[in-house]
C-alpha cells in the first residue's frame, strides 16, 4: 500500500524536518538501543508504525494485531531477552511519521521498526532510519520506488506495485478480454503508482487506456463518472484505498455504470462493501500481495487463524499474516542473540524461514524473494479469495 503523498512545499517541510531529525538522532541512537540490567540485555524495543486511527486504519490494524500476536507468543516462552512492541499511530501521514520517528529512535531507542505501513510515510522516514541504522520491515508498503533508494536497513514482506499492477491488468485481460480500460487514481503516492503500473501493462498488451485523477479529499466524483460513462470501457481499475474506492464505486453505480470495477490491496476491506453498499460492490475485483486465511485452512495457517481470532477477537484480515511474519523476522534475530540494531539488520539479510503468509527471504535491496499476487471478488456481500492471479477465475 501507499500513503498520503508528499509534494511541493509540503515535501520541502517534511524533508527538512527529516534531515534535522537525522542529524539530531544520529548522535544519540548509536545504531539502536536496548534495555539492560547489570550489563546484560534483558529486553529490546521494536516499534510498529502505521495508521491506527485514521480513515484507512482498517488496513493497518490487522498487521498490527498480527505483529502483536507474534511478540506475545514469543514473550510467553519467557525468553532471556523479551521484546516490547511500541506502537506509533502515524494515521498514514508522512509528516506525522517524521515527528514520531524522533521519539521512536531518540527517546524510546527502538532497535527495529515494523512498518511504516504506507508508502508515503515509508518514503518520508526511510532516510532517518537509514542514517540512524534502524532496520525496518514493512508488512504492507508497496510503492516500487522504496527499493530504489539504496537503503540497506529497509525491507518489506510484500510484492510491490510493479508486480501488483501488471498482475491486475493481465488478470483482467485473461478474464474479460477488454479492448478499452479506464484507469483512475487519486493524488496519493500509492494510488498514482499502482494506476500507472496498470496503465502501462494495458497499453503494452494493446488495450486502449483512458485515465482520470481526483483529489483524495474530494467527495463528489461526478466529473470522473461522466468521463467513464462517455468512454464506455470494458473494465475500470482504481488505484487507491477503500475510503475513496467505496465512494467512487457507489457514485459509478448510481450513475448507471455497471462495468467491472477493480482495485488493489488498499481497497481490500469489508468497508469497501459497507461504504459502497452491497449491491454496488457485488462483483468488484480486488488484488493483493496478501493471502488472507479463512476458517477452512489447515496446518500452520490454521494455527495462526485460531490464535489470531482468539487474540484479536476478529477473523484475520488484510496483511494480518504479513504483520505476523514481519515481527517473526525480528523475533528470530533476537532469538539468535542479536540485540543491537546493526546486528539485527545483518541477521535480516541472511534470514530464510517459512512464514505464515509465504516463505520469507529478502533480496539485497530489501525486496521479498516471493512476490505472489492474489485475487479476491465480492460475492454475496463478502470478500472471497479466488486464488493466485495466474490461476484465478472470475465468478458470475
Amino acid at each position: 500500500m501507499g500513503g498520503i503523498p508528499v509534494s511541493g512545499a509540503r515535501l520541502g517541510r517534511v524533508l527538512a524536518l527529516a534531515a534535522a531529525t537525522s542529524l539530531a538522532l544520529a548522535a544519540c541512537a548509536g545504531g539502536g538501543g536496548s534495555s539492560s540490567s547489570g550489563g546484560d540485555v534483558t529486553s529490546v524495543k521494536i516499534g510498529f508504525m502505521g495508521d491506527l486511527t485514521g480513515e484507512n486504519s482498517a488496513i493497518v490494524i490487522p498487521p498490527r494485531n498480527g505483529a502483536k500476536l507474534a511478540v506475545d507468543e514469543y514473550n510467553a516462552k519467557n525468553p532471556k531477552v523479551k521484546i516490547e512492541l511500541v506502537q506509533y499511530d502515524s494515521q498514514g501521514k508522512p509528516d506525522q511519521a517524521t515527528s514520531l520517528i524522533t521519539k521512536a529512535v531518540g527517546t524510546d531507542k527502538i532497535v527495529g521498526l515494523i512498518g511504516p505501513a504506507f508508502s508515503g510515510e515509508s518514503k518520508a522516514i526511510g532516510g532517518v532510519l537509514e542514517e540512524n541504522k534502524i532496520p525496518s520491515v514493512s508488512p504492507s508498503a508497496t510503492n516500487p520506488g522504496l527499493a530504489k533508494n539504496g537503503w540497506t536497513f529497509w525491507h518489506r514482506v510484500v510484492a510491490n506495485d510493479d508486480d501488483q499492477g501488471p498482475n491486475i491488468a493481465e488478470f483482467l485481460i485473461k478474464a474479460k478480454s477488454p479492448k478499452k480500460a479506464f484507469v483512475i487514481s487519486d493524488d496519493q503516492e500509492y494510488s498514482v503508482g499502482l494506476a500507472d503500473a496498470v496503465s502501462k501493462t494495458f497499453t503494452a498488451k494493446g488495450v486502449t487506456v483512458e485515465t482520470d485523477k481526483f483529489s483524495k479529499d474530494a467527495s463528489d466524483y461526478s466529473s470522473t463518472v461522466t468521463k467513464v460513462k462517455s468512454a464506455n470501457p470494458d473494465v475500470i481499475v482504481y488505484g487507491g484505498y477503500y475510503a475513496q474506492a467505496s465512494r467512487l464505486l457507489k457514485q459509478l453505480r448510481d450513475g448507471g455504470v455497471t462495468t467491472t470495477f477493480t482495485s488493489g490491496d488498499g481497497s481490500l476491506d469489508a468497508q469497501l462493501i459497507s461504504g459502497a453498499g452491497a449491491a454496488a460492490a457485488e462483483g468488484a475485483v480486488l488484488a493483493c500481495p496478501c493471502n488472507i486465511p479463512s476458517g477452512d485452512v489447515t496446518g500452520a495457517l490454521k494455527t495462526f487463524y485460531d490464535n489470531y481470532k482468539k487474540s484479536a477477537g476478529a477473523d484475520p484480515a488484510i496483511y494480518a499474516t504479513e504483520g505476523y511474519d514481519a515481527a517473526t523476522a525480528f523475533i528470530k534475530a533476537v532469538e539468535a542473540g542479536k540485540t543491537t540494531s546493526t546486528d539485527i539488520n545483518d541477521y535480516l539479510k541472511t534470514i530464510s524461514f517459512e512464514g505464515v503468509s509465504k516463505p520469507i527471504k529478502f533480496k539485497s535491496n530489501g525486496e521479498p524473494e516471493n512476490n505472489a499476487i492474489f485475487v479476491y471478488q465480492v460475492k454475496g456481500g463478502v470478500l472471497k479469495l479466488l486464488g493466485p492471479a495466474a490461476e484465478a477465475k472470475l465468478e458470475g
